[in-house]
């Protein structure tokens, strides 16, 4: 009797590492090991959808550190047309309603679109009523020209933010 349970503790033992042999990867892995596809910056500053793809991709190669898989992710259109000016100032009341309520630590807010300093202007106005501190462990990252990206980060300073910059290329 002993001698039946020893070997059926041995097959288990067995079977059990011998099945972790040929597992897959599991889907966190997978996506562990993929790059973060490269899309190339639009030229045309009225191509939404071009647009919106490579801020994806930018958000997605500057995602180190944020807790939260889905980041807020805002595109500010350029132009001064009607519709375009609209669309930003119902772009800039909708990021200054969630500043406003804030968001949770581990989250990220991305911001871009073809004009810098328009984008740069929304966050920072955006920004002016944050009670100082409430952004703490929250990425914001602003992808635009290097000017403006100083002045965004001078400006969310006191929010506690950790500001990120990419610079549109």
């Amino acid at each position: 009797m002993r001698k039946i349970l020893s070997f059926v503790a041995l097959a288990c033992v067995a079977t059990l590492s011998l099945s972790a042999c040929n597992q897959a990867p599991t889907p966190q892995q997978v996506v562990a090991e993929q790059k973060p596809e490269v899309v190339p910056m639009p030229t045309d500053p009225t191509d939404k959808a071009g647009w919106k793809k490579y801020l994806v991709s930018v958000v997605t190669a500057n995602m180190q550190g944020v807790k939260s898989a889905h980041p807020y992710m805002y595109f500010v259109p350029g132009g001064e047309d009607e519709a375009a000016v609209a669309d930003r100032n119902n772009q800039y009341e909708n990021v200054h309603n969630t500043v406003l309520r804030g968001v949770l630590p581990g989250n990220m807010m991305a911001f871009g679109g073809p004009d810098s300093k328009m984008t740069s202007e929304l966050i920072i106005n955006a920004f002016k009523d944050a009670q100082p501190g409430s952004f703490k462990d929250v990425v914001v990252l602003f992808i635009g020209a290097t000017a403006e990206g100083a002045a965004v980060k001078l400006a969310l300073d006191p929010t506690g933010a950790d500001v990120r910059f990419a610079q549109a290329k």
